[in-house]
């Protein structure tokens, strides 16, 4: 079990480091200089500090609460679950709809190689909790 914890962890802190680094996308990348709208840039900017702050702080919640998920407590699994499920969800837009190659090759792989990891980090351990709470049900 202490693999999956490791796994756990290192799954959340990357998912709340990615939540962190999201605040600064925006300016980092100049996406201003690409919407011709004021308003639009105005709400988009908006709905981006909106997920990097409900990123960042559902992950920092369940580093915290990482007693409460292996000890299976109901409340904190549903958090987690969530999490994995909006990291599953990041993986299948990348596939059905990826990021072109051609804007940047790097960053396009990058960001599809580094969902599907931290997806992996946290859904090997979520399948182990489940697993071991179907056994001790029967």
């Amino acid at each position: 079990m202490r693999k999956f914890q490791i796994m756990y962890y290192v799954g959340a802190a990357i998912s709340m480091l990615v939540g962190l680094w999201h605040f600064m996308v925006p300016w980092m990348f100049g996406w201003a200089s690409y919407i011709p709208y004021a308003t639009l840039v105005v709400s988009i900017y908006y709905v981006n500090l909106c997920f990097s702050f409900l990123l960042s702080g559902l992950s920092l919640i369940l580093l915290l609460w990482g007693k409460k998920v292996f000890a299976k407590n109901k409340e904190a699994l549903v958090l987690y679950g969530f999490l994995l499920l909006l990291w599953i969800f990041r993986v299948l837009i990348a596939i059905v709809y990826p990021c072109p190659p051609e804007s940047n090759l790097w960053m396009s792989y990058g960001q599809f190689g580094g969902s599907f990891l931290v997806m992996f980090l946290l859904l090997a351990p979520f399948l182990r909790i489940a697993e071991a709470m179907w056994e001790s049900k029967k």
